[in-house]
């Protein structure tokens, strides 16, 4: 449709307005025009509709006048119904905003009630507190009765706002109401028109499904036809087949015939064969005739070799003995010279064995390369069927099928995106009425200066890695999905949009956005960075009302590249249009997509935004080639298309790799099955359209080579891996490499395509063997958004007609000098009988023969040849390039030459070749020096070095030999070396030489010489063997054996080696001989003594302990064992959370899309992203696992209980020196003989404890450390029963008079059970302590070592004792005092402090203080211990703590308080500190007084005594004082006592002082209290003199008042002065003292 046609109707939806404006005022008149107007563009699908009507011409049942509808009127019922629906749904809205309105004001009007009825309360609760004079409460009521009030009000206002709003609700639902009213008559008629409409939907509908039905019973019978043509060829199979089984049976009559032939001549070589065996018997009994022979001669001179080699042994031992004597002369060890030579001997037999396990897996190799030879062969043989293409492709419910089974092959499953996306491409392409309109691009080429593209100013790696792939495949991911939604889009929009939400406007439904877009995509395709771009979109009103448009903007991703030129138009009238330019500025190399958004008055819309860059489409022309069948050595060609529909040029490349991806293959079966529906149902739009990927990466040029092998060195992450490749493909796979040679690819295998360019493609099929090849190769891009693009190739070589059999005869494994044979099987598929001529190399005929050499072949038969194989020494030799002297691999190729074929038929035979012989390690052993009460054991090492096994055994062992194992006799398997221990038992003093024969299985003899020395040693062990009984871990076992000098007189050894002994007498006696013992390190074995010297017939006590114990490197293996598995739960609990973590994510939309609540994830849970070999700590070391630690602890418990049983044997050596040390050095080493070394045999069985410690760590110490004397620690320890019987524990009895003590006893306890000793600790001197404490059973007796360390504790105190004044207290207040106690001690102390007031022993009820009133009260200064009480039973005094411990080096505060109830200066108390050995530290006498006021005076004579009334004061109410009653107040009495000395004709004045205080309170009151003395001039009358008179005291402090009394000169001799003096003190109350004064003069001063 042109611009111009689109913009003419807007009139006619302007007088349709107008119409309907006057509608309105008229309710009930219709004054449409009956002319017909245009419909709007969301309407065409009516005139489809009139279109594929058979010529009714109707949409609607005819009207009563009978006269036709035209397209207006139908357009104005739906128009109609939109409006109605509108207002409907507006009177609706109305309903709900009048409910919501009585609600919310309902509510309000309860929030009112609640607000007064609270208010009301508040006035009660307000009037009872007034009543009860309570101020505070009163305020309180009054401030909540404010809030509420101001709630009230509030309240109230809102109550008048809702109630406003109602009203106005309900007038506008009363307006809404009316026009409903005014039409009902409209909606009537609307009503039946909508049923006509419906009624000819039905009509139409009905007869769409009778189509439907005609077009499948079409296709039924089509289907009908296809099975018959199938059952058709499956009776012509049948009919073949069995023609072949008639056939197959008369060659097997043939084949019976020449069965009976070959029979025959069988038997005949049977008979041939039986006298070559006679023959053969006859050369073996002269061959062993001859060998009884040799071996009479190979004894006499093995008797000369014994005789030289004896003299070589005694020459090589004289050599020793003499390197020994020089390295021990120049002070170095000669046994440790000898041990290194021995490691050096065992360095180098393991690297033999390293040698011969080298050689084996050669070996091996060879094996496994023999094993798949035949299974190459058997592949190249019997080729995979290739597939044949199926002729009903070009039915379209037969390729139905064929997708159905492709996709059901397909092991990808399709996303919900391509499933919807490919039933939209069906139904868009099967349907024949949509269209698309495609809109002319205006392309400016404004370009203002030349920018060079992103593309080319990017830098490209040098190699791409993995995340190159990753991002393809990512890009190819997302054009698939972009694909699959364009597809489901466009039908979308050429429908116009109908998809939409539906939305009614002015009672009429309206089905998609209010604008139309022409055209309905901005495209921009093809771009060029550096352009400008434009394209013009008119938006046309296509909804029922006057409608307006306005700009919102472009998606945020496209503000920077595309400009939006639009000019608001004002209102719009349906079918009106407006003009915008979308202005396109490209700045990146990527696809954009996106949308402009419009609003409008109805909803907002939104017109897409598609931007594509340059791309390359490539297709070939066909993907599968079939060459067919050709015979060998015939070349046959095809050319293949390959064109790029794309505007991007790219260079292409020929990959032949193999291994195919996921993606690649699955495009190949779809385009070889869809490749006809494909071209029938896509135009070249759609197809191209579809293709179209999402992100490209530029242009950059790759060679095939390159991207090959970076594809082979980084694969994919969608590369599928080896094991997840049927064994069918992976056999297809060898195939098509195996037969890569015959399909060759032409000249061109690179090079550059440009745009919508084609280049044609070259494939050769040279078939060189016979069988199926194939080939399937890649044609890849440098465009990494264009995937590579698989074919595959195929053909068929027709073989000659005479061929092996069996092409590769293998004879596995043979030996030299021994005869194997097999058949060689011809095959002939001729005619006519043909000539067979068999060749072997020159090289081989030593060795191989084909017999017979030259024979006939009938027409379709069989011949047999008879392939005969004995190889020699000389065959390394004779075929050097055949033969593989390393590994014995031999591959001999083999022709038939076949008259009147040039090519021959070749074949090869394939053997390992071996020897048999059987090697010894060393062909002469030498068991030394051998007690005669002893055994000398020697290993040699035999070696089978052929490839088969060999069976072999020792013949004719003397009766002092033993060989083991197995006595001597066994198999060696291929390569196989053994270990044969020769043990050699002297029986007599002597020297032996003999000989050991070992045999093979094939009647072979390998000799082994041994020569030994029979000795006598000097000392003798009662026992050789000691066997322990069952000693469990923890225990100890003891035996006790004798060691003896059984030497008399001076007895010598005479041996060849040795020197010869000076001539005994009677007079000389044998020397004393020296021993040592040596032990097995680690070991838990003990030898007391392990060294000692022994006189002759001398006897000495053995004593050989026992003790079982854990290794460490066992209990640290243990320790990570535990560890890792901790480590395994660890990680197995925190996947488990996490499948539970992501479970109850994928359950959550469940639950919120069926309306329950969601459940709520706490802040605090955290989901840990990081592997889990972060979070958990890494394996520790074995060796960083310490003894003591937790986990070793952990690990030996583990053992212990986890033991079953341990056997173990020593050998333990005792070395016996030929004599004392020399007399001149009595400090140098004796000589020793290691021929005069004895054996002691030890058996050790180790079982499981029955009894184990679980506390302490599984330590068997207790150490209770430094405890102070005088003070008791105790402790505990468990054992538990882990047997299965029940034991009886019973204990060793510890000193009585020792610190030490079991405070429980034991009992009893079953398996499984524990039972808890109780051990207590408490020293009485300064020392170390330490006992052992056995814990006995009937297994066992566990033994626990008790340690301690009594110390004498050191305490001092920061107070030295005696009195602690605390001061004056106001009355109910208190002060505190800080005492620090320090421990100089290295043990922690207990202390406790006792105050005398609460100590028991004091006497009840102050009796102590009438004692001192009634008895020795004599002074003024007397004060009792425990003065004066509070009232209230409190004690005045308290210390915290009142007990506790002090650590070593450490303090510990001790807070005195003081704390009275009334007023008293009379308040004391003793404390006293005291140890828990009951030794005390300190005592100190408390004292403190109270008054009632701050100010305060103290000092003068006491008045009073010191001790209260034993009567309570009693207690009344105070009443009512007034202001002449407080000035009346009585005085405090002060007396003070100045008396003057005399001395000397000189007058001492009298010197008092008083203190006057303030006291500190916690109350507010001043900062100073103030005195002043009155009448002062009257004491200085009469002597007096008071410093200072007047003055302030600060709070918490005090000042001293000095009184001095001087004698006036009239005084009179022994005349006492007396004056009263008030003094005032000023504080929270005014207090006045009367101070009297009194004054006398003495010779002598107190």
């Amino acid at each position: 449709m042109d611009v111009e046609e689109d913009r003419e109707s807007p009139f006619d939806d302007e007088a349709s307005d107008s119409t309907d404006e006057d509608n309105e005022d008229g309710p009930g008149h219709e004054s449409f025009k009956e002319e017909e107007v245009a419909l709007p563009p969301d309407f065409e699908w009516l005139e489809e509709l009139y279109k594929e009507d058979d010529g009714d011409g109707d949409l609607a049942v005819a009207a009563v006048s009978g006269e036709k509808r035209s397209y207006a009127e139908t357009a104005r019922m739906f128009k109609l119904r939109r409006n109605l629906d509108q207002l409907d749904c507006f009177h609706r809205q109305k309903e709900h905003d009048v409910q919501k309105a009585r609600e919310e004001l309902k509510l309000c009007r309860q929030n009112i009630e609640s607000v007064l009825e609270q208010r009301e309360n508040l006035e009660e609760k307000m009037e009872e507190q007034k009543a009860a004079d309570n101020s505070v409460a009163v305020f309180r009521t009054r401030a909540q009765h404010k809030l509420l009030c101001q709630k009230l009000q509030s309240e109230e206002e809102l109550e008048g706002h809702i109630n406003t709003e109602l009203k106005q609700q309900e007038l506008e639902l009363s307006e809404v109401e009316v026009e409903l009213g005014r039409f009902s008559s409209l909606r009537q008629e609307v009503q039946e028109e909508e049923r006509a409409f419906g009624v000819l939907k039905k009509q139409k509908a009905t007869k769409r499904l009778q189509q439907k039905r005609k077009a499948s019973q079409h296709q039924q019978l089509r289907m009908q036809h296809l099975r018959d043509k199938q059952a058709s060829m499956l009776k012509k199979e049948e009919a073949e087949c069995q023609r072949k089984i008639e056939e197959g049976r008369a060659s097997r009559k043939v084949a019976a015939k020449y069965l009976k032939e070959t029979i025959k001549s069988m038997q005949q070589q049977e008979a041939e064969k039986e006298q070559q065996n006679r023959e053969l018997l006859e050369k073996r009994m002269q061959a062993v005739k001859s060998l009884k022979s040799n071996i009479a001669a190979t004894q006499e001179s093995l008797r000369v070799n014994q005789s030289r080699a004896r003299a070589k042994a005694q020459k090589e031992e004289q050599r020793q003995r003499q390197l020994r004597e020089s390295l021990q002369a120049e002070g170095f060890n000669s046994i440790q010279h000898m041990y290194q030579q021995k490691q050096l001997e065992e360095m180098q037999r393991k690297q033999e064995q390293l040698e011969e396990r080298q050689k084996s897996k050669r070996v091996e190799i060879v094996e496994k390369i023999l094993q798949e030879g035949p299974l190459v062969e058997s592949r190249k043989r019997n080729p995979p069927p290739t597939p044949k293409l199926s002729l009903t492709d070009k039915y379209p419910s037969l390729r139905r099928a064929r997708e159905k089974l492709l996709h059901y092959l397909d092991r990808r499953p399709p996303t919900a995106t391509e499933e919807r996306a490919a039933i939209q491409l069906r139904d868009f392409s099967s349907s024949s009425s949509a269209s698309s309109d495609v809109d002319d691009q205006e392309e400016s080429t404004n370009q203002e200066e030349d920018h060079p593209s992103l593309s080319d100013s990017l830098a490209e790696p040098e190699f791409s890695g993995l995340w190159d792939q990753n991002y393809k495949k990512l890009l190819n991911e997302k054009t698939t999905l972009e694909q699959a939604e364009v597809k489901q889009e466009e039908p979308a929009m050429a429908i116009g949009k109908l998809n939409l939400p539906p939305k009614k406007v002015l009672e009429k439904e309206l089905k998609g956005p209010p604008f139309l877009s022409k055209p309905e995509v901005i495209l921009f395709k093809d771009f060029e960075l550096g352009k400008t771009y434009k394209k013009k979109i008119v938006l046309t009103n296509i909804s029922y009302i006057t409608n307006h448009c306005k700009l919102l903007g472009v998606s945020t991703h496209l503000k920077d590249f595309i400009t939006i030129n639009f000019d608001p138009p004002g209102s719009l009238s349906t079918g009106m249009s407006c003009d915008t330019q979308a202005v396109f500025q490209p700045m990146i190399n990527e696809d954009l997509e996106g949308e402009v958004r419009f609003a409008s008055a109805v909803c907002p819309f939104s017109v897409p935004v598609r931007c594509t860059i340059k791309k390359c489409d490539m297709k070939v022309d066909n993907q599968f080639i079939d060459f067919g069948s050709h015979v060998v050595g015939q070349t046959v060609s095809w050319t293949i298309t390959l064109t790029n529909k794309g505007a991007l040029a790219s260079r292409f490349s020929l990959d032949t790799s193999a291994c195919l991806s996921p993606e690649t293959s699955h495009v190949q079966m779809a385009s070889h099955v869809s490749a006809n529906t494909s071209q029938e149902t896509s135009s070249p739009n759609t197809t191209s359209d579809s293709q179209s990927s999402s992100v490209s990466m530029g242009t950059g040029k790759l060679q095939a080579e390159e991207e090959s092998q970076e594809l082979s060195e980084h694969p994919g992450p969608g590369a599928i891996p080896e094991t997840c490749v049927s064994t069918d493909v992976d056999a297809q796979m060898d195939q098509s490499n195996s037969d890569f040679g015959d399909i060759s690819l032409g000249n061109v295998k690179e090079g550059e395509i440009g745009p919508f360019e084609s280049i044609r493609l070259e494939v050769i099929f040279t078939p060189t063997i016979p069988g199926e090849s194939k080939l399937d190769f890649h044609i890849r891009f440098s465009d990494l958004t264009s995937k590579p693009i698989p074919i595959q190739v195929k053909g068929v070589a027709v073989s000659v007609p005479v061929w092996v059999v069996q092409p590769s005869i293998d004879l596995k494994i043979c030996m030299f000098d021994r005869l194997y044979q097999d058949s060689i099987v011809v095959q002939s598929r001729a005619s006519t009988a043909l000539k067979l001529t068999f060749e072997v190399c020159p090289e081989m005929r030593k060795h191989m023969e084909i017999l017979p050499k030259t024979g006939f072949i009938q027409a379709q038969s069989r011949f047999k040849a008879q392939l005969k194989f004995l190889p020699r020494i000389s065959l390394s030799k004779d075929a050097m390039e055949l033969f593989d002297e390393d590994t014995g691999v031999l591959e001999v190729p083999l022709t038939v030459l076949v008259a009147g074929q040039v090519k021959p038929v070749p074949f090869t035979m394939q053997a390992v070749v071996t020897c048999s012989e059987l090697l010894f390690d060393r062909a002469q052993v030498d068991f030394g020096f051998c007690s005669v009460n002893q055994s000398v054991r020697s290993s040699v090492r035999l070696t089978n070095t052929s490839l088969l096994p060999q069976d072999f055994g020792f013949l004719g062992v003397p009766d002092f030999m033993e060989v083991q194992p197995n006595d001597g006799f066994g198999t060696l398997l291929p390569q196989e070396t053994l270990e044969v221990d020769l043990i050699f038992s002297a029986n007599k003093a002597k020297e032996y030489s003999f000989q050991l024969h070992c045999k093979s299985g094939i009647n072979r003899d390998f000799p082994v010489t041994c020569q030994a020395v029979g000795v006598r040693p000097p000392l003798q062990l009662s026992h050789s063997l000691v066997q322990f009984g069952a000693t469990a871990v923890g225990d100890r076992s003891t035996a006790m054996l004798y060691l003896t000098n059984h030497q008399t007189n001076h007895q010598t050894i005479n041996h060849q080696n040795q020197q010869p002994a000076p001539p005994v007498t009677k007079d000389t006696m044998a020397p004393p001989r020296m021993f040592s013992f040596s032990l097995p390190q680690p070991s838990d074995l003990s030898i007391t003594p392990s060294a000692g010297r022994l006189l002759p017939g001398e006897r000495c006590l053995i004593q050989v302990t026992f003790r079982p114990r854990l290794l460490d490197d066992d209990i640290r293996e243990e320790a990570l064992r535990l560890f890792l598995r901790a480590k395994l739960l660890r990680e197995k609990e925190l996947e488990r959370s996490r499948q539970a973590e992501l479970e109850a994510k994928k359950d959550l939309p469940v639950e919120t899309s069926k309306g329950k609540k969601a459940p709520v994830i706490p802040k605090n849970s955290k989901v840990s992203d990081v592997p889990q070999t972060e979070l958990l700590t890494e394996s520790p070391e074995p060796a960083d696992i310490q003894p003591g630690s937790e986990h070793f602890e952990e690990a030996r418990a583990s053992l212990l209980y986890s033991f079953t049983q341990r056997y173990s044997e020593h050998t333990v050596s005792c070395f016996v020196s030929d004599g004392d040390p020399p007399e001149e050095d009595l400090q140098a080493q004796p000589a020793w003989s290691s021929f005069n070394t004895l054996y002691l045999q030890l058996q050790c069985p180790t079982v499981q404890p029955p009894l184990v410690v679980t506390s302490n760590n599984g330590h068997k110490s207790i150490d209770f450390h430094q405890v102070a004397v005088g003070e008791k620690v105790v402790k505990r320890f468990t054992v538990q029963n882990i047997s299965k019987e029940s034991l009886d524990l019973r204990s060793s009895v510890l000193d009585v008079h020792g610190p030490f003590s079991l405070l429980n006893a034991l009992r009893c306890i079953r398996p499984g059970e524990t039972h808890t000793l109780v051990l207590a600790f408490s020293p009485s001197l300064e020392k170390k302590f330490s006992e052992t404490l056995e814990v006995r059973c009937q297994k066992m007796t566990l033994e626990m070592t008790l340690r301690g360390e009594g110390v004498l504790p050191a305490v001092t105190c920061s107070h030295p004792g005696g009195l602690l004044d605390l001061g004056y207290v106001l009355e109910k207040e208190s002060t505190l005092h800080v005492l620090k106690m320090q421990n100089s001690s290295a043990v922690a102390v207990g202390f406790r402090v006792q105050l005398a007031s609460l100590c028991p022993s004091r006497p009840p009820g102050g009796a102590d203080g009438v004692a001192s009133l009634l008895g020795r009260y004599s002074g003024s200064q007397l004060q009792p211990t425990v003065g004066t009480q509070n009232l209230s039973g409190l004690s005045v005094f308290s210390v915290l703590p009142a007990e506790g411990s002090i650590a070593p080096g450490q303090s510990q505060d001790l807070m005195v308080s003081f704390q009275p109830d009334h007023p008293s200066v009379c308040y004391s108390d003793r404390m006293t500190v005291e140890l828990r050995n009951k030794s005390v530290v300190c005592v100190l006498d408390l004292r403190g007084a109270a008054s009632s006021h701050n100010m305060y005076l103290c000092g003068g004579d006491p008045l009073t005594v010191p001790i209260e009334s034993l009567l309570p004061p009693l207690i009344t109410a105070q009443p009512q004082i007034t202001e002449s009653e407080v000035m009346e107040k009585p005085t405090i009495p002060v007396l003070v006592t100045l008396r003057a000395g005399y001395s000397g004709g000189a007058i001492n004045p009298a010197v008092r002082e008083l203190q006057v205080g303030s006291i500190r309170s916690t109350q507010p009151s001043k900062k100073s209290g103030e005195f002043h003395w009155e009448n002062v001039a009257s004491l200085q009358q009469q002597g007096f003199t008071v410093e200072p008179s007047k003055g302030i005291v600060e709070t918490g402090h005090k000042r001293t008042v000095t009184i001095t009394w001087s004698p006036h000169s009239g005084y009179k001799p022994y005349e006492v002065v007396q004056t009263c003096v008030p003094l005032t003190l000023k504080g929270d109350e005014t207090n006045v003292y009367r101070v009297t004064l009194m004054a006398t003069l003495s010779s002598a001063a107190d």
